[in-house]
């Protein structure tokens, strides 16, 4: 598929993968928004981006707030493919990590992106697509919560694909650890510390760039033959358990 002119939302798209994904699907033509939650980091995007790209626009708001995210898409325009980044990582296994910590991981990691598909499902263009965003690597035993979030996305992902088939398309992208904005608390030696500890678990020894998840968010918008897939970008890294 050809992405000129494609109406594209992106929630979660202000910083990380969504961001790359915003100024990829600008370069092809496309007509992109994204959502973010915080409106700082909103303005500066827009900022540093609306000057080289006049089809870039944007809002601040908690996409997990039922309201809100109703209220949003209630005054859009149907959208050709709506991508969320929405989820976030946790460490500690079963019984060390706390019961609140599990929960929220697994909330908002598939009950949010759950939610979210039941309402952008109906505002998509005919042979639109959703795509979210799952996660490759780690142990239940020393990230319990997320890694039952995003085993909860990969089978969301395979029913939705087959509930909304013929008429639109559902995938997801799985990158493993990588440095992005999710990290923005680490200092600059921790930070390469990690990579270079995560790199010795890859086959490929090294973590991925933000570049190259990013493109995979791309096919998925522009193979119209996939459908109910989870892409994973991520080096291999769950080859050698």
């Amino acid at each position: 598929m050809n992405l000129k002119d494609k109406n594209i939302l992106i929630i979660g798209g202000t910083s990380g993968f969504g961001a790359e994904v915003a100024k990829l699907a600008l370069k092809k033509g496309a007509n992109v928004q994204v959502v973010g939650h915080s409106q700082e980091r909103l303005e500066r995007f827009l900022t540093e981006n609306t000057t080289k790209y006049s089809k870039l626009s944007g809002q601040a708001f908690d996409a997990q707030n039922l309201e809100s995210l109703t209220s949003f898409f209630e005054k859009q325009e149907p959208f050709d493919h709506v991508i969320s980044t929405l989820g976030g990582a946790m460490g500690g296994g079963f019984l060390d990590a706390s019961m609140t910590l599990i929960r929220k991981t697994i909330e908002d990691k598939f009950f949010v992106n759950l939610q979210l598909a039941k309402i952008a499902s109906k505002h998509l263009n005919q042979q639109g697509s959703l795509i979210f965003t799952s996660g490759s690597g780690g142990h239940p035993s020393d990230a319990s919560g997320a890694i039952v979030g995003n085993q909860a996305i990969n089978t969301m992902v395979a029913g939705l694909a087959v509930e909304l088939a013929p008429n639109f398309r559902v995938n997801a992208v799985s990158p493993t650890w990588t440095p992005t904005g999710l990290w923005r608390g680490l200092t600059t030696t921790e930070l390469e510390k990690q990579k270079k500890t995560f790199a010795k678990n890859v086959p490929l020894n090294r973590v991925g760039t933000i570049a190259e998840v990013a493109s995979a968010y791309l096919y998925c918008m522009e193979n119209e033959f996939v459908t109910g897939q989870v892409l994973r970008v991520d080096g291999g890294v769950d080859l050698q358990r």
